[in-house]
């Protein structure tokens, strides 16, 4: 969101209670039992999980939150509006102010503001805001949503002559290197009784603080009336916002009245082309490049969804050494704060909007609906009424951002609408038989004739689609409309393409050429699809697919019905706590260019090999990695097995020749085109010692494992050395086990029990692992794989003291400043 020159963070001094009591409401009520917070607030992630409850939201409860805040008027009213901005708050909710309600909002994911002018006390006087968060549909979603005010709260305080918020609009009509053109729309509302004249300038800042392009204006509008201001500016050899130099101005919109300075937004804005092209893929800044992205949803693990700057700027950055340059935001819209640190890091956005229409999808399961309790009513029932205001207000919100490229409407829309999946030709989305794997059975005109021949509905997905993509581009034609397809073959029939302007393949990379043949007007990309290499494959082989959104960058919560203790699924390339898995390494070696080796091991007999008759490694899986889908095999990251028990030895490398060594005799140098799964294997007798691999001097990268003895002592890592007070400020305390000799030990548990010092305080645990169910509030926490995570805030000044010890473990400390 833009700044303001009068805007407040009002995060602040609030108070909460998990429980429902009409009288909360009032002026009167006393709320000194109430637990003292700060925003934003997950009331669901504190909770304990709770087998009872449902996978599909983590195990964890929803319930009635109620939250308040008291503050003194400032304004004056005769001249000044005041606006209480909302980021999100999940869900279902009631804003009342002094006692009476002023306004609400049912969806969780988008942004709202109120004017709270007319409901203020006098000035100098004390107000009361109350906020009622109706989370008793805790199943409303498949994935964890979190409950509560979790995104910032701002009060903005505007003069009656002002610009709105979201008022102005960045656009980039043409972008040269010698020379771009800056388009700036600026929304004007004068509340005043009389008419207005004022001067109204914009200006262009780069980051030295040199002004590039100005303007200014004089303005008169009338009495109670809107207006509507265009600049056109140009910038001399401006510096393009890419993913590898993600260059930001800032730009500048002022109106002063009788020189007096009355208002003024600020936000951070960008110089870069884009374009989708249906036989050379996506371009950017002029230069072909394929986008190698991720899906994020839009929790963090064990801190839920009230996430701290800190913690999305650690995961990201993880990322991106992976080589991702791309998020898409599954399947809502993100945070503010999140859509700027993609526009500071360098991160292409598709920004998705819905993922259920005017059908329901079943919460539990996926797909239609098969359950109708009232825990598990979602957005669809509240669609036709709320759709146009949430999509328009978080493009608006959202508009100006140089990382968004696109805008998508839908995710697997087509699952809930009838005759979608009867004209398919498949039975059933099966990921283990036919439709990943195989084209359509029947031909498009059949797949048609199908479709057509059945009764449409109560609602026609077409055109629905169609309003959806006018509501996008009544606010912003800069950017083409996509959805994410589970049945594109028959949605290119159907008439829902109609609607788009690039074609997402949800998990159909089979049908890549299929599509491009029958329908090349349309660019077409992935825009869901499995972390493995065959899905990259059928990418890079091909030109005119722009890329792909892998499911998941990180693991999620949630989306794990009936499979407790697990609660969440492993798909991630990172997990929970941002640790990598074997597909964070497998991506890196295909994502970027410099040397890179990962070591992974198993005992034959629990890999997923065989060995065939020319000793070579068979999959015992028919298909192989060709058919491999959401999550990775079971692989270790250790050296520890019985005396000459056979291990595969797995390498993960971009290298073309790697030489593995056991305590430093050769095992023999292996070929990375005789891999066509990209990984590269030895069968190893196991005997202790230090089990390492290289590359060669045209290829320079080791990597080892060592044999580890029981834990004694631990490791312990920060991702920073001093640490602000600031909720979005957070220290990453890593621990892995140690040996007495040092090495790392990730094949037994230990707990591990955090001390902090009185200046510092916890704010969640976590060791990755899906069967945990530990409460992210624990102290002690059990490593996953020799690993585990404390994050931290401080609280008071001074010198921090962290510490961390277990049975039978020397403690070690470390200090923050």
């Amino acid at each position: 969101m833009p700044s303001f020159a009068t805007e407040t963070v009002f995060n602040e001094n609030w108070r909460f209670i998990l429980e429902d009591n009409p009288s909360f409401k009032l002026t009167s009520q006393d709320d000194s039992q109430w637990q003292e917070i700060q925003l934003p607030h997950d009331w669901s992630i504190l909770q304990p999980f709770d087998s009872t409850l449902n996978g599909a939201t983590a195990y964890l409860p929803g319930g009635v939150g109620w939250y308040r805040k008291s503050f003194q008027t400032h304004i004056n009213p005769q001249t000044q509006r005041q606006f209480l901005y909302f980021d999100g708050i999940y869900n279902h909710s009631k804003i009342y102010l002094n006692g009476q309600e002023i306004g609400g909002w049912v969806n969780g994911y988008t942004p709202f503001y109120l004017d709270i002018s007319d409901y203020l006390a006098p000035r100098g006087k004390a107000n009361v805001l109350a906020v009622r968060v109706d989370r008793r549909r805790y199943i409303d979603s498949r994935w964890y949503t979190g409950s509560g005010i979790y995104r910032d709260v701002k009060l903005i305080t505007k003069d009656k002559l002002h610009i709105p918020i979201w008022g102005v609009q960045f656009t980039t009509p043409e972008v040269r290197a010698q020379r771009s053109q800056a388009k700036i729309k600026v929304d004007l509302n004068n509340d005043n009784d009389q008419p207005q004249q004022f001067e109204l300038s914009t200006k262009i800042t780069d980051m030295a603080g040199k002004v590039v392009a100005r303007a200014t204006r004089t303005v008169d509008i009338g009495a109670n009336s809107l207006g509507e201001e265009v600049f056109d500016l140009a910038v001399v050899e401006p510096k393009l916002w890419s993913v590898n130099s993600p260059y930001l101005y800032l730009l500048s919109t002022e109106i002063y009245r009788q020189d007096k300075l009355i208002d003024k937004q600020d936000e951070r804005v960008g110089f870069r082309s884009f374009k989708f092209d249906t036989n050379t893929g996506f371009w950017l800044n002029g230069e072909n490049l394929k986008i190698k992205g991720v899906n994020l949803h839009h929790d963090a693990g064990s801190v839920g969804v009230a996430v701290a700057d800190d913690v999305w700027r650690r995961r990201l950055t993880k990322l991106k050494e992976a080589g991702v340059n791309a998020i898409r935001t599954a399947h809502n819209p993100m945070s503010e704060r999140f859509m700027q640190l993609c526009d500071e890091m360098g991160f292409l956005v598709q920004g998705e909007i819905f993922d259920e229409w005017d059908n329901p999808k079943d919460k539990r399961l996926n797909q239609w609906e098969r359950h109708d309790d009232f825990v598990s009513r979602g957005y669809a029932d509240f669609f036709q009424e709320n759709a146009e205001v949430d999509l328009k207000n978080a493009i608006l919100r959202d508009r100006n951002h140089p990382s968004i490229i696109m805008w998508s409407i839908g995710n697997e829309i087509e699952w809930t609408y009838p005759r979608y999946k009867q004209a398919s030709g498949y039975f059933d989305m099966n990921a283990s038989g036919n439709y990943f794997y195989n084209p359509p059975f029947i031909s498009a005109e059949e797949i048609k004739h199908r479709f057509f021949e059945q009764e449409p509905g109560e609602y026609v997905l077409a055109n629905t689609a169609k309003k959806l993509s006018n509501w996008v581009k009544d606010v912003d034609t800069t950017r083409p409309v996509t959805a994410n397809l589970i049945l594109p073959s028959v949605s290119h029939v159907s008439g829902y393409t109609d609607a788009l302007d690039v074609i997402g393949y949800s998990y159909r990379r089979v049908i890549y050429d299929y599509g491009h043949q029958r329908y090349p007007d349309k660019p077409i990309m992935g825009t869901e699809n499995v972390v493995q290499w065959h899905e990259w494959q059928a990418i890079e082989e091909r030109p005119f697919i722009a890329g792909t959104f892998l499911w998941t960058g990180i693991d999620y919560l949630g989306e794990a019905h009936s499979k407790w203790p697990a609660k969440h699924i492993d798909a991630g390339m990172l997990d929970t706590a941002g640790f990598d898995k074997p597909g964070f390494h497998l991506f890196k070696t295909l994502w970027q260019d410099q040397p890179h080796a990962h070591i992974t091991t198993q005992t034959i007999d629990a890999s997923t090999y065989e060995m065939g008759k020319n000793g070579e490694f068979v999959d015992k899986r028919k298909g192989g990695w060709q058919r491999r889908v959401w999550g990775w095999y079971n692989v270790n990251r250790h050296w520890n097995y019985d005396d000459n028990e056979a291990v595969v030895v797995e390498v993960f490398s971009n290298c073309p020749s790697l030489d593995l060594r056991l305590n430093d005799q050769s095992l023999g140098k292996r070929n990375l085109v005789d891999f066509p799964d990209r990984v590269y294997k030895w069968l190893v007798p196991f005997s202790a010692g230090l089990l390492s691999v290289s590359g060669d001097k045209n290829c320079e990268v080791t990597d080892n494992v060592t044999t580890a003895n029981s834990p004694e002592t631990v490791l312990i890592t920060s991702d920073t050395k001093a640490l602000k007070e600031d909720n979005n400020r957070i220290a990453h305390i890593e621990v892995q086990l140690l040996d007495a000799k040092g090495n790392p030990v990730s094949h037994v548990e230990q707990d591990v029990t955090l001390e902090l010092s009185a200046n510092l305080q916890m704010v969640a645990s976590d060791n990755g692992n899906s069967a945990t169910v530990a409460s992210y509030q624990s102290q002690t926490l059990k490593t996953h794989q020799g690993r585990g995570l404390f994050l931290i805030k401080r609280v008071g000044k001074g010198e921090g003291l962290v510490t961390l010890s277990g049975k039978g473990l020397q403690a070690k400390s470390i200090k923050l400043k």
